[in-house]
């Protein structure tokens, strides 16, 4: 396992340089000059000169990459040109929200997602197989803004059951930060359990076709014990790759749900850091994010092995 953990983390290497480059270099791309949003409207040209010394902006372009990515090696991601904060220290204090929201949409998407999926691949072609299809369209299809909307105006302002807006942090007091995090976990949450059913459901499809299962039934097995230990568990291996991509997809496309609901989190810094043309912000966070990505591929290779024997010698 170490040996395999080891070749996966030399081909990530590669792959992070090439995340890095396209990161800075697309980046320069963006309209706007961020130093003439830095001075404001004073404007004077010595000022503008002093402010792109500073930040080395005057430099040839290879040359602020290879001193960025030096600086980002040693866990230095610059400093906000909004804020002057560590674009590090940006992170770490908004990270924390985005990964509560991701973990409980998460949550709720697999409590949905996965027992829909087994429920209708095993009653395929009947109405209960329909509801689910139908159901997980309708997941796909409405978009989180409007959910969003529509919940705070039912559930907020009609009903009273839960806060409207705004984030209330774990650690200060875990009951109203469950409450406030509960709507738009829930938003982000029934869009990704439709993705998450759709794929249980073709992976239980492909697996109650094998011949293993024929057996694991005529030898008289409990319906219930086919399809969750041999059925389920094989077709799990699909299915975690497509959670831990679904989760590096939390992360990273949270931005309209953490506006509609005020939640000071990832998606939240990287719109206003775009807006703002703070470019620091904006390169330190999509270089995490990719980061991430490849770290959730690697848990997921790892799941692999863990979930299924035969792939360990490969």
């Amino acid at each position: 396992m170490l040996a395999f953990i080891g070749r996966r983390l030399l081909i990530a290497i590669p792959t992070i340089i090439l995340i890095s480059i396209f990161v800075f270099t697309l980046q320069k791309l963006l309209p706007g000059d961020p130093v003439l949003v830095l001075a404001g409207e004073e404007r004077d040209p010595a000022v503008l000169e002093y402010l792109r010394e500073q930040y080395r902006l005057n430099d040839p372009i290879i040359v602020q990459y290879f001193t960025w990515i030096g600086n980002a090696l040693q866990g230095d991601l610059g400093i906000s040109l909004r804020t002057q904060q560590p674009v590090l220290e940006l992170i770490a204090q908004k990270l924390p929200v985005t990964i509560q929201l991701a973990t409980m949409a998460l949550v709720i998407a697999i409590v949905i997602g996965v027992p829909a999926g087994v429920l209708s691949a095993y009653k395929k072609g009947t109405w209960i197989d329909w509801v689910a299809n139908v159901v997980a369209l309708s997941g796909l299809s409405v978009p989180n803004f409007w959910l969003g909307i529509m919940m705070i105006l039912l559930i907020s302002v009609q009903l009273g059951w839960l806060p409207a807006s705004g984030y209330q942090p774990f650690s200060e007091d875990p009951l109203q930060s469950i409450k406030t995090m509960l709507m738009p976990a829930f938003v982000l949450g029934t869009g990704i359990a439709a993705t998450l059913m759709r794929h249980t459901r073709s992976a239980m499809l492909s697996v109650l076709k094998s011949d293993y299962i024929r057996t694991a039934r005529a030898k008289g097995l409990a319906e219930r014990v086919v399809l969750v230990k041999h059925a389920l568990r094989n077709a799990l291996v699909p299915i975690v790759t497509v959670t831990t991509l679904l989760f590096g997809e939390l992360l990273a496309g949270a931005v309209l749900t953490e506006q509609i609901f005020t939640i000071p989190g990832f998606g939240k810094l990287v719109v206003d850091a775009v807006f703002n043309r703070d470019y620091a912000v904006v390169q330190g966070i999509v270089l995490c994010t990719g980061v991430a990505f490849i770290f959730m591929n690697l848990l997921a290779d790892v799941a692999y092995r863990v979930l299924n024997p035969r792939m360990r010698d490969r």
